[in-house]
């Protein structure tokens, strides 16, 4: 009799586990359905939705979505020149988020006029991103995570500024391309970088964000950094040959950094990793010009 109560009790509790197992379950089923299914057309994008939870919504992307290495897996719909728009109205996403500055205007247009629903991105700053990961997170589905890492995101920024707003500036060139020779200047993305890690740079009045030079307007900057970011997208590209420049000091002084690119020019969660790690490394000069010096 007490083994036929104990059974009797152990398929009550047991059924009642089931049942409420299969609720919960239900329950994420449900909403799942609920968030939306997106198409985003750039890899920073792409990142941010990883970053706050909405990575498995994205049906499609575009050529270079690369991190993290699940969005290697997601459908390639076209590139920052020209849209698949048959394969977006295949997919039929219940969102489009696209970059504005950053995707062709006429794909983007008709895709509008098909009643696709879009809304774009277009961060210039460090404080842009952690508003766009809110934004993503809501119209996803996922504004708590986003919160928790925009708000983390916000923190690490402001003691990263702290740490080095009372640094001793040094005079640095960025190479953003090589042929031609191309550099930054006031509102540019990586200008941010080079402002936080004070660094001077000789051309950031110059009235386009992303000038063209020749080394001989270099030549008199006596650059003491060279900060020359490389990309494995860009594996065709040949860097600025700098060793045949011996005259720069910083060549002279062998003080050439080549920060990883993806993480530096996506604007991502993860661009202020390197903008720590870009930093650092400044640091690392600012040590060795000051005992050079002394």
């Amino acid at each position: 009799m007490k083994f036929i109560t104990l059974l009797v009790t152990l398929l009550v509790f047991s059924g009642s586990s089931y049942a409420e197992q299969n609720k919960e379950t239900t329950k994420e089923s449900a909403n799942d359905k609920n968030k939306p299914t997106i198409i985003a057309l750039a890899p920073h994008i792409v990142e941010m939705l990883y970053d706050v939870g909405a990575g498995e919504q994205i049906i499609g992307t575009t050529s270079f979505a690369d991190y993290p290495e699940q969005a290697k897996k997601i459908p390639r719909i076209g590139n920052y020149v020209r849209l698949q728009l048959e394969r977006v109205i295949e997919l039929q996403p219940d969102l489009i988020i696209a970059w504005k500055s950053g995707n062709p205007s006429d794909d983007l247009a008709r895709l509008e006029q098909l009643g696709f629903n879009i809304i774009y991105s277009q961060p210039h700053s460090f404080e842009d991103i952690a508003s766009e990961v809110r934004r993503f997170a809501k119209i996803t589905g996922h504004a708590a995570q986003g919160e928790t890492v925009a708000t983390k995101f916000e923190q690490t920024l402001v003691k990263i500024k702290q740490q080095y707003q009372n640094k001793t500036e040094i005079t640095g060139f960025y190479e953003l391309w090589s042929r031609p020779l191309t550099t930054v200047a006031k509102g540019s993305w990586p200008q941010q970088f080079l402002n936080i890690c004070k660094v001077k740079n000789p051309f950031h009045h110059v009235i386009t964000p992303y000038p063209q030079i020749s080394i001989e307007q270099v030549l008199p900057a006596s650059v003491e950094l060279i900060i020359q970011p490389l990309s494995v997208n860009q594996k065709e590209r040949e860097a600025f040959n700098w060793q045949d420049w011996s005259i720069i000091p910083a060549v002279a002084n062998k003080q050439i950094l080549q920060p990883n690119a993806d993480a530096m020019h996506r604007m991502t969660i993860r661009s202020l990793t390197a903008l720590k790690d870009l930093c650092a490394e400044i640091d690392k000069t600012r040590s060795f010009l000051r005992q050079k010096h002394s």
